[in-house]
């Protein structure tokens, strides 16, 4: 009963915060409201494969209809895998290759170690049914973009078409590279904010994107410092402590939802957690306490119509991070490992727009 008071103390404060916060904001929302679509890079198209692979989309979004209904929780497997794929050396499904005798592949590297082998078998899965229906032409780097796309919209998020076209990379980031470049749990909001400008991301960019915790979970690691060894003062006090039952020491490693209202549901309660104090890593909570990015995060709170056309746009503008096009990289034939240097496939085309693109495997 103590703990159901307290809950409807904090939810009434949050009413009241959000109230007023709403006459101040009220221009913030209509006015962002009003932005332009982001630029499609040279060689993407929105029809890209529109004649020589019309099926592509139905088809990822059917296989992933069954996936999720089998575990709804691989939607944030794969938002969280495009993510992890564009912020080091672009999308380019790099993310995707094993290590090979060059060295230890991405996936190797301290902030991957927790991206879930079953994301990886998805995408390997898509490629297998992509091709048996169009042949070598989709990138698995289109097919990730695709993926985190429908994972978005199938947990409740919004449907947004994005530009296609990308090639696949022919070599993989080294895990410095690899490290510099993925946003750490426990980066503060001026890191956060310099990091993702460097991928010529916003603020508004970064607060939505960050919206993707709203989905998903997070091993202890990413919150022990907020717990141990003393309570981080911006984390709501009932939050530390039900924390604390499921990370009870510096040394544990059980995992915890990132969205406490509703952790499998793509929708703007991450930033109400954010109002209350109930963000889970210093790099969420510290975006309601940073006067840069507050007003942005109140005003996604207040209208979640805005933050789902925020978060397209930045995820289509992200989505085309450093992407190879033309006859740059290749088109794998298994996501996981380069063609061999004696694989030929011959030549493709995709008919878009009128012209005719080679695609070529090398």
């Amino acid at each position: 009963m103590k703990k159901s008071m307290m809950w409807g103390s904090l939810q009434m404060l949050m009413t009241v915060v959000i109230f007023l916060a709403g006459h101040q904001l009220h221009s913030l929302s209509a006015a962002a409201a009003m932005a332009a679509d982001p630029p499609v890079v040279a060689g993407l198209s929105w029809s890209y494969y529109e004649s020589a692979c019309p099926k592509l989309e139905s088809i990822i979004r059917k296989h992933l209809k069954k996936v999720f209904k089998q575990d709804i929780t691989l939607a944030a497997s794969l938002l969280r895998l495009h993510f992890h794929d564009c912020f080091v050396q672009g999308c380019d499904g790099s993310v995707l290759l094993d290590g090979s005798a060059s060295g230890p592949s991405e996936q190797e590297a301290p902030p991957n170690l927790s991206l879930r082998a079953e994301g990886f078998n998805i995408i390997n899965d898509l490629r297998a049914l992509v091709q048996d229906e169009c042949g070598q032409i989709v990138s698995c780097a289109d097919i990730t973009a695709l993926a985190a796309r429908d994972a978005v919209y199938m947990s409740g998020g919004p449907d947004y078409d994005i530009p296609l076209g990308r090639r696949d990379g022919l070599t993989f980031a080294t895990q410095a590279a690899t490290v510099a470049n993925i946003p750490s749990p426990f980066n503060n909001t001026n890191v956060t904010l310099s990091q993702f400008a460097t991928k010529n991301l916003d603020a508004t960019d970064t607060v939505a994107l960050s919206g993707a915790h709203t989905i998903g979970r997070s091993h202890c690691f990413g919150v022990l410092p907020r717990l141990f060894p003393t309570q981080d003062p911006t984390m709501d006090k009932t939050l530390a402590n039900d924390l604390k039952l499921i990370c009870p020491n510096s040394n544990s490693t059980n995992i915890t939802v990132m969205d406490l209202r509703t952790p499998n549901k793509f929708d703007n309660k991450y930033y109400i957690n954010l109002m209350n104090r109930q963000g889970l890593f210093t790099s969420d909570q510290d975006l309601y306490m940073d006067k840069r990015t507050k007003d942005i995060v109140i005003s996604f709170a207040l209208d979640q119509a805005l933050f789902f056309e925020k978060f397209a746009l930045a995820m289509i503008k992200m989505g085309q991070l450093s992407v190879l096009t033309g006859v740059q990289g290749e088109i794998r034939a298994n996501c996981s490992a380069r063609n061999s240097d004696s694989f030929t496939a011959g030549l493709g085309s995709v008919v878009e727009g009128g012209q005719e693109q080679e695609n070529l495997a090398y």
